[in-house]
């Protein structure tokens, strides 16, 4: 069974990540660092674009960071864990080294004091140091391709594979729930003291992909298989999210974008008959489900967002400017993003 996690449909090709990535350390950071502003002004539609960088970058005021702030220059394959430091270079190459930022590499579920840049953060209206960068992408941002089973044609019933820790209570709370349940196909696929009844084998995505319904809760942070779910003729059941990403979990509406559920689980059973019942409004929510995911799928706004993101965070921490050369060359959209 452990072959399955060697199954690379609908998974981004590592290989190809690993290469790119490789490559890119080649070539001289002066080289895009003189192509900045012409990147900012390859923008398609501003309004979209600025309201996703205002998302994710809340920085209003012009605040300074202090000496614990780290240059770009400092981080390195050695010291960052690799996918990290490849998706943070993606972007920081076209900055100079000497620009320093609070970096909050893994499964962040805190806001730092002062602004820093994190791969995901809690959900609340005072998260506005917590600056997001689209990090570790190769794992969280898998979408699946096409589904070839509608609705329709799933079985009834909650999928779900995944790890489950001890300090996960909320993942060990629904096994003890609903392990066994004759609407669920659940279990955990790690070993540890845990109930070893709770141990199954794994699945593809292929095969969770043969249920109506598949279970994303959220993990250390978020939930990394919400995705591919959302983009795919199955239907995300989970409670309201807490933990948000580049994803903007946070703006996800409950039974539009996927079925809401109690966080003590009681209204998992109701709200699965519920929704086998009424058909139309299940495809209703993937039809939702699927507008919203692709926005994230052009990547050429993806790196747009990414780089005003980061240029954003240092006009904020007042590390430099580029509204100058933007009204010099009569850049609004990139201005308006930056505002």
């Amino acid at each position: 069974m452990e072959l399955k996690r060697l199954s690379y449909k609908h998974k981004n090709n590592k290989i190809k990540y690993y290469l790119i990535n490789y490559l890119r350390q080649l070539i001289p950071v002066k080289y895009y660092q003189d192509k900045l502003i012409e990147r900012l002004n390859d923008i398609t539609d501003c309004d979209i674009i600025e309201q996703r960088v205002n998302y994710y970058n809340k920085l209003t005021n012009p605040v300074e960071l202090s000496d614990a702030a780290i240059k770009l220059s400092d981080l390195t394959l050695k010291n960052v864990n690799k996918t990290y430091y490849f998706d943070l270079y993606e972007y920081s190459r076209y900055f100079d080294q000497d620009f320093k930022a609070h970096f909050l590499f893994g499964d962040i579920t805190h806001v730092p004091d002062e602004p820093g840049l994190t791969k995901s953060r809690p959900i609340s209206k005072k998260n506005f140091n917590s600056v997001i960068l689209k990090w570790n992408k190769v794992r969280h941002f898998i979408f699946v391709g096409k589904d070839k089973k509608e609705f329709s044609q799933k079985k009834d019933m909650l999928v779900s594979r995944g790890k489950v820790h001890k300090s996960q209570t909320h993942r060990v709370k629904f096994l003890e729930k609903y392990f066994n349940h004759p609407l669920c196909n659940i279990g955990k696929v790690n070993d540890n003291d845990l109930n070893p009844e709770w141990k199954v084998g794994r699945m593809t995505i292929n095969e969770q992909l043969e249920y109506k319904f598949i279970l994303c809760l959220e993990g250390n942070d978020v939930a990394s298989n919400l995705k591919w779910v959302m983009s795919s003729n199955s239907i995300a059941v989970m409670p309201e999210p807490k933990y948000e990403s580049w994803f903007m979990e946070g703006l996800l509406k409950p039974d539009y974008h996927y079925i809401k559920i109690k966080d003590d689980y009681s209204d998992l059973e109701s709200r699965i008959n519920y929704y086998i019942k009424h058909q139309d409004e299940a495809n209703k929510i993937i039809e939702n489900a699927h507008k919203f995911v692709d926005q994230f799928k052009n990547k050429a706004t993806e790196d747009i967002i990414s780089l005003l993101v980061m240029t954003k965070y240092f006009e904020k921490t007042k590390q430099f400017s580029v509204r100058k050369e933007l009204k010099e060359k009569n850049l609004e959209c990139p201005e308006r993003a930056l505002a």
